[in-house]
């Protein structure tokens, strides 16, 4: 078995010949959020991966291998429920509203253009389509959002890391 324990977030570095060339490891979200597991990559070998508690591998990040190989992380199709505005009868609101009830869940919640991605959950269903949205099923790669205070993802939040609150949401008052 082959050992895994280095993480190139996107691949930052790397040649795309390089990736290019790379094996793949097709994983599905419960997967990628551990840091112990054991895989097959895209030729058949079986891969131990071993990382700092924590890590959370995304979709186009890169694995270096005890061999000097190179293993490219694929987001793998998965089950996932899909939510969508409806368009005759929803209001611009009611996707953002979808969110704040997810996130006030902790649901781990993927943000489109056009519609919330999460993992199945019979109960989460029924209280949307009570909330007169569009809840499907689908296969899709889930990528959730890190959260305010996980892995960088360039947002800015409202808040600095000085431990200061970032006053220039609207108030008044502070020269804004």
């Amino acid at each position: 078995m082959l050992t895994a324990n280095k993480h190139l977030p996107a691949g930052r570095g790397l040649a795309p010949a390089l990736l290019a060339r790379a094996a793949t490891l097709s994983l599905d979200w419960d997967t990628r959020s551990k840091s112990r597991f054991d895989a097959h990559d895209s030729t058949g070998r079986r891969i131990a991966v071993f990382l700092p508690r924590g890590t959370v591998l995304r979709g186009g990040d890169v694995l270096v291998a005890e061999d000097g190989s190179f293993l490219r992380i694929e987001a793998a199709l998965q089950p996932v429920l899909q939510v969508r505005a409806c368009a005759e009868h929803g209001t611009p609101t009611d996707l953002m509203r979808a969110a704040y009830h997810l996130g006030n869940r902790h649901v781990q919640l993927e943000v489109q253009a056009d519609c919330l991605q999460f993992e199945p959950d019979p109960v989460l269903a029924d209280m949307l389509r009570r909330m007169h949205l569009i809840v499907g099923e689908a296969q899709a790669a889930f990528e959730p959002e890190a959260g305010a205070y996980g892995e960088g993802h360039g947002h800015a939040h409202g808040h600095s890391h000085d431990g200061h609150h970032d006053h220039a949401h609207g108030h008044t008052g502070h020269g804004h």
